[in-house]
């Protein structure tokens, strides 16, 4: 009888993968990583426990927003609240993407993954750089390509 294998902390196998975001349309850039950082792309995913990958995210300051969402007045919006009255910090998507790119796409990259301890814990392997540049070449990152448009998904 043939028994199917659960993934435990004795035999996940980690990878390192690197995602150069330019040109890429912020969404499905982030559901391809949010998927790796879950385990989801690996034959032995178990929804409880932690066999996702890390994933480096490097140009981060060269994503693309679709539609008018930079243009319009009152388009897409972060907020952030202090926890004190009248804390609450908001910016537009021009202004995320301009100065504070690599908080952009960990925050579109985190409402992709649980909510929860399990959660907290995947989205640590997590690493966005608004440049070229990053700090984990002794990792050895493979290159993970991601198809930014419907037309290049559907080939």
């Amino acid at each position: 009888m043939k028994q199917t294998k659960i993934a435990n902390g004795k035999n996940i196998v980690r990878k390192w993968y690197l995602v150069d975001a330019t040109d890429l349309v912020l969404g499905r850039m982030s559901t391809e990583v949010a998927r790796l950082l879950t385990g989801k792309h690996k034959t032995n995913y178990t929804p409880h426990e932690d066999n996702g990958d890390f994933v480096i995210i490097i140009n981060a300051d060269k994503i693309r927003l679709t539609g008018n969402k930079l243009d319009q007045n009152k388009g897409k919006m972060y907020y952030n609240h202090s926890g004190y009255i009248g804390g609450l910090r908001t910016r537009s998507a021009k202004t995320m993407l301009e100065n504070y790119s690599d908080e952009m796409v960990k925050k579109a990259i985190w409402g992709m993954i649980p909510h929860n301890r399990l959660g907290r814990q995947q989205i640590k392997k997590l690493f966005v750089y608004s440049g070229e540049e990053h700090k984990h070449s002794a990792q050895q990152p493979e290159v993970f390509e991601i198809k930014g448009t419907k037309a290049e998904l559907r080939k």
